[in-house]
């Protein structure tokens, strides 16, 4: 690689750590070709992407980010896995990795805060940007309905007991 190819890596990986929500680093240390492209497909998938990178690129790409805290973890065979949704990355890498031992989590970033291996897993257990969505749009669209079974059954309360008198006033 010359020095115009590493001078656009270390572009591409700084766009990645400036835009992502989250990055996840992870050695990868005996994985076949198949396995990560396993990883690749389930990345792709769940709305990550998976990179894999010089480590002395990617630390000179982290310099002055936000981040940058978390190049202590670029040591040895490692993969990036990133996603501009704060929890994909996450879960991608921490599913994979209960399938496949061989990919060890060793930390990563979200935003600025540097996460250690337990807070990628926690970050993976947070729902995603789609479930919030689901869950506010359903918090939202409860109330409307309440609202209007609430206006409603006056109404039918009131037909039920006017039918009553009525039934009652014939009888009589």
């Amino acid at each position: 690689m010359d020095r115009a190819q590493k001078e656009k890596v270390v572009e591409e990986l700084g766009q990645i750590f400036e835009s992502s929500g989250v990055v996840v680093v992870a050695h990868y240390q005996g994985l076949t070709v198949a396995e990560m492209q396993d990883l690749r497909g389930r990345a792709r998938e769940g709305g990550a992407s998976v990179r894999v990178a010089k480590n002395k690129l990617a630390k000179i790409a982290l310099e002055g980010k936000a981040c940058e805290s978390m190049s202590t973890y670029l040591e040895g065979m490692t993969v990036l896995t990133y996603s501009e949704d704060p929890v994909a990355a996450a879960k991608v890498v921490e599913d994979f990795a209960k399938d496949n031992k061989k990919l060890q989590v060793l930390g990563g970033a979200m935003g600025g805060e540097a996460l250690d291996r337990a807070g990628v897993e926690a970050v993976s257990k947070m729902p995603s940007r789609e479930e919030l969505l689901a869950q506010i749009a359903g918090m939202l669209g409860a109330p409307a309905s309440n609202i209007a079974g609430a206006i409603g059954a006056p109404a039918s309360n009131i037909a039920s007991i006017l039918s009553t008198i009525e039934e009652k006033a014939e009888a009589a």
